[in-house]
């Protein structure tokens, strides 16, 4: 089942015994081990109806008598078990030749009613019993990363709920910035719409001040440059827009905003589109419009696909390197933009 199904079943308070939650999105996750939580303790003592366990850390045989103690002056007792695929098989113990995966999933095939189970996992090898014992009991809750267009439509949906608009191109601007782990957009969401104010518009000025600390003017300024292997220009533009505080992410994520925008413009028009329609199909709109359709005639579709490649691979450097993000960020625009024939 998705997250949404599981919040609204803890909302009715109808609980099923066993819930595997699963997935790479920590958000999420916990989201619904909480919601979980408050509806199978609520009307009983928490202290006395609660056990909190973390997989490999103690063992199966604790796990077992938590399941089986009768709940106290409540409907339910809780039993959270996170990281239950640290455990790994050839325990030692009562029943050694059973590994606590296996005996949790004989555990899900016939539970106890009077106790609800929240097994959380980071990842789980789906051939495990555990994993398609809870796929026949349903009650797998699949907590995956959200794709490119899923996390704008979360972004658009938060800020509705809080009483604030934002246009599609804007939450794809956002998601860029922030993602793609749900706790970050969540603190950018927050800081927007207290920001823009309850009935106003999240517009891309906002995201550059709450977000990203760069103006968009700057951005496409160093896009430019870059467009015209002006490469003095775009290091002196890079040295004024770079924040040490943030290893450069939000300004590479900036760019490669830009960037896409600029691909999905030249592939609306290779399609036969018009100006206008390529345009709304990268999602620029207003004001910017003939702005941005300038700079789309500087640099070919050819360029814009080379570009992204240099920038994911930057993304990847200056998450995972021991080298200086502004060092990182300089060879990035040397390899952007070589230096004309000629030295020109």
């Amino acid at each position: 089942m998705k997250p949404e199904e599981a919040l609204r079943e803890a909302e009715r308070g109808k609980l099923r015994p066993v819930y595997l939650v699963v997935g790479e999105e920590v958000y999420l996750r916990d989201r619904v081990v909480a919601a979980l939580r408050s509806a199978a303790l609520v009307g009983g003592l928490a202290d006395f109806n609660e056990d909190r366990f973390s997989g490999g850390e103690v063992p199966i045989d604790r796990v077992f008598e938590a399941l089986r103690t009768v709940p106290m002056m409540a409907r339910r007792r809780l039993v959270v078990v996170r990281a239950v695929d640290r455990w790994e098989q050839g325990e030692e113990g009562a029943e050694a030749s059973k590994g606590p995966l296996d005996r949790l999933a004989e555990y899900v095939a016939a539970p106890i009613a009077s106790t609800c189970l929240v097994l959380v996992a980071g990842k789980l090898d789906g051939r495990r019993r555990l994993a398609t014992a809870a796929k026949k009991a349903s009650c797998v809750v699949t907590c995956d990363l959200l794709g490119r267009d899923e996390l704008a439509n979360w972004i658009v949906e938060q800020c509705t709920q809080r009483g604030s608009a934002i246009e599609r191109g804007v939450a794809e601007f956002v998601a860029e910035l922030a993602g793609p782990e749900l706790s970050s957009l969540q603190d950018a969401v927050e800081r927007l719409t207290l920001y823009a104010g309850v009935g106003a518009s999240i517009t891309e000025d906002v995201v550059s001040v709450c977000v990203v600390r760069t103006r968009l003017a700057d951005v496409w300024a160093l896009v430019r440059a870059v467009a015209g292997r002006k490469l003095g220009e775009a290091l002196r533009l890079l040295s004024d827009v770079y924040d040490p505080r943030d290893r450069g992410l939000p300004l590479l994520g900036a760019v490669a905003w830009s960037v896409r925008q600029l691909a999905r413009y030249h592939a609306a028009l290779e399609s036969g589109m018009g100006p206008e329609q390529a345009l709304k199909r990268a999602g620029v709109f207003g004001g910017q419009a003939r702005e941005f359709a300038s700079n789309a005639k500087a640099v070919s579709a050819r360029e814009v696909e080379r570009w992204l490649v240099v920038l994911g691979e930057t993304d990847l450097a200056l998450k995972g390197s021991r080298r200086p993000p502004e060092a990182i960020l300089e060879d990035m625009l040397m390899r952007l933009c070589p230096p004309l024939r000629g030295g020109k």
